[in-house]
C-alpha cells in the first residue's frame, strides 16, 4: 500500500517547482539509519512528503549497527545514511575503513545521555551535592564516580562501561566526562585498538538498542547513548541517567547525513534535492516552539523507525528529561534539529571530533592546525548546504534569516561556562585546545606499547 501511495504522490511531485529547477540524476534512493530519536529528519522528510516534493522516491532501512551502515554506504547498497559524525571523518583519514565520505547536512544538536546502573547510582549518591528539595544537583561530575571506580579497582574488578562505536560522539562524550572528573578512559594505539591502554574505566562497544539489556545483565555498569535508550532504562527501572550531553557541552554537534564524495560528484542535483528535503524536515521538527514534536514522537514510535513506546520517546523529545524515576526536569534544548544553525555543517564541529581522535590516540601522531582545517573542509560541505537553502528560500519554503550565509564555516568559540570541565573550545586552534586538556595526548606524544612517549 505504501508503494501505491508513493506512486500516486509522484504525480504531484512531477509538477513541483523544485523539479523545474533541479534535473535529478537519480531519483530512487535508499537511506540507512539506526533506531535512535535523532534519525527524525529522515523519517519526517519521508512521512511529510518532502522527499516526494523533490521528485525523490526514497526507501528508509534500519541497519543492525554502525559498521554495517557505513559499509552499506561505501559499497553502494545505501545511497546515504544517518551517521555518527565521526564516521565520515574517520573513513576519510583512513581510521578503520578507508573511503571519502562527506556530509552536506548536520542532523541535530545534543540528544545523548550517560546512564549508570541502580547499584552504581546508589554508590555515587553520597558524593553528589543536593538541592534544597533534596534532589541531586545537576550537572553531575564524574568526580562522584571516581571513589566507586577506585573501590572496584581495589577489589580487582574492572569497571566496564558501554558506548556505541569507537568513533561515535558517545565514545568521545563519555571519555570527556570521565576525564573531566579525573578518571582515565584509556588510549588507543595502532597496535591496540581496544582504547583501554592505561584505563581506569574500560569502554567497549554495544549497539544502542541493546544498551539497557546489557546494563541489566551486569555486563556493563553504565553507558553513553542517544535517546530513547537512556529514558528506557528509567522506564524499566534498571538505571539512572546522570548527565545529558547538553549539560556536558551545551548545544554540541551530534549526527550527520553521510554520502560518498563520488555520489555527490555524480549526482549533484540529487544531493541538493536530498539536502533541501532534510532542511525542511528539521525546520518542521523545531518550528513553533517544538509544537510538532508530539506528532514526530508518534512517527518515531512506529516499528519501522525507532520502535520504542511513545511515552519513552516523548520523555526527552518534547522538552523534558527524566533522571531518577519521578525526577523529570525541563530541558527544552535536549533535542535540537534546526535552531542555532543545527543543520549547518560547521568545520569547527568536524575539528572537535578530530581533536578527540588525536587526544585518545586514534590519530597516533601530532598534526598541524592546517591539517585539521583541510580534513574538515574535505568532509563537511557547507557550500552544498547553502545552495540547497538558497533554493528553499527562493521557493518560499524557508526564511532568509535562518541561515548563516556569511559564515566562514567556523562557529564562535564555545565559552568555558558551556562545557563541563570549564575549558573553552575554539575550532580554529585545535592544538592549543588539546594542550589545555589535562588528560590526553599532547603535541609530540604518542603511544608506544602501553606507555606515552614524547
Amino acid at each position: 500500500m505504501k508503494k501505491l501511495l508513493l506512486s500516486l504522490a509522484a504525480t504531484t511531485a512531477l509538477v513541483s517547482p523544485a523539479l523545474a529547477e533541479l534535473e535529478l540524476e537519480k531519483d530512487e534512493l535508499t537511506f540507512g539509519f539506526i533506531k535512535l530519536t535523532d534519525m527524525a529528519p529522515l523519517a519526517v522528510a519521508y512521512e511529510n512528503g518532502y522527499f516526494l516534493d523533490e521528485g525523490l522516491f526514497v526507501t528508509l532501512e534500519a541497519q543492525a549497527n554502525w559498521k554495517v551502515l557505513l559499509d552499506g554506504v561505501i559499497d553502494g547498497q545505501l545511497d546515504g545514511a544517518h551517521m555518527l559524525a565521526g564516521q565520515p571523518l574517520a573513513a576519510t583519514i583512513g581510521y578503520g575503513t578507508e573511503a571519502h565520505i562527506i556530509t552536506p547536512f548536520s542532523m541535530d544538536l545534543n540528544g545523548n545521555g550517560i546512564t549508570v546502573s541502580n547499584e552504581i547510582w546508589e554508590e555515587m549518591k553520597p558524593n553528589i551535592p543536593k538541592m534544597d528539595d533534596g534532589r541531586p544537583q545537576h550537572p553531575i561530575s564524574a568526580e562522584a564516580l571516581a571513589p566507586v571506580v577506585e573501590k572496584y579497582k581495589s577489589e580487582g574488578k574492572p569497571f566496564n562501561m558501554g558506548m556505541v562505536f569507537p568513533v561515535s560522539t558517545h565514545n568521545y562524550e563519555l571519555r570527556y566526562w570521565l576525564a573531566a572528573g579525573g578518571l582515565h578512559p584509556g588510549f588507543y594505539s595502532p597496535e591496540n585498538v581496544t582504547g583501554q591502554i592505561g584505563a581506569d574505566v574500560f569502554l567497549s562497544v554495544t549497539p544502542p538498542p541493546q544498551m539497557p539489556a546489557t546494563l541489566e545483565a551486569g555486563t556493563i555498569y553504565g553507558y553513553c547513548v542517544g535517546e530513547p535508550w537512556n529514558q528506557q532504562a528509567v522506564f524499566k527501572g534498571i538505571g539512572v541517567p546522570v548527565i545529558t550531553d547538553y549539560e556536558l557541552w551545551k548545544n554540541n554537534p551530534e549526527k550527520v547525513f553521510g554520502i560518498t564524495a563520488e555520489f555527490a560528484e555524480e549526482y549533484p542535483n540529487t544531493t541538493l534535492a536530498v539536502t533541501k528535503a532534510l532542511i525542511r524536515a528539521a525546520q518542521w521538527l523545531d518550528e513553533n516552539d517544538n509544537a510538532n514534536r508530539p506528532e514526530a514522537v508518534e512517527i518515531l514510535s512506529r516499528a519501522e523507525y525507532v520502535g520504542a513506546d511513545y511515552d519513552v520517546i516523548a520523555n526527552s523529545m518534547t522538552g523534558t528529561f527524566e533522571y531518577e524515576k519521578g525526577d523529570k526536569r525541563e530541558v527544552p534544548d535536549f533535542n535540537v534539529f534546526f535552531r542555532y544553525n543545527a543543520t549547518y555543517p560547521f568545520y569547527s564541529d568536524a575539528i572537535w571530533y578530530l581533536t578527540q581522535m588525536r587526544r585518545w590516540g586514534q590519530i597516533p601522531e601530532s598534526k598541524p592546525d592546517s591539517w585539521y582545517d583541510e580534513v574538515a573542509k574535505s568532509v563537511y560541505k557547507p557550500e552544498i548546504y547553502l545552495e540547497a537553502a538558497r533554493l528553499l528560500v527562493d521557493e518560499g519554503l524557508a526564511n532568509e534569516a535562518d541561515f548563516p550565509w556569511d559564515s566562514d564555516g567556523y562557529k564562535a568559540p564555545t565559552p568555558a561556562e558551556d562545557i563541563i570541565d570549564g575549558i573553552a573550545y575554539d575550532g580554529r586552534t585545535p592544538n592549543a585546545y588539546l594542550e589545555s586538556l589535562s588528560i590526553g595526548l599532547k603535541d609530540g606524544q604518542k603511544i608506544v606499547g602501553s606507555d606515552v612517549q614524547g
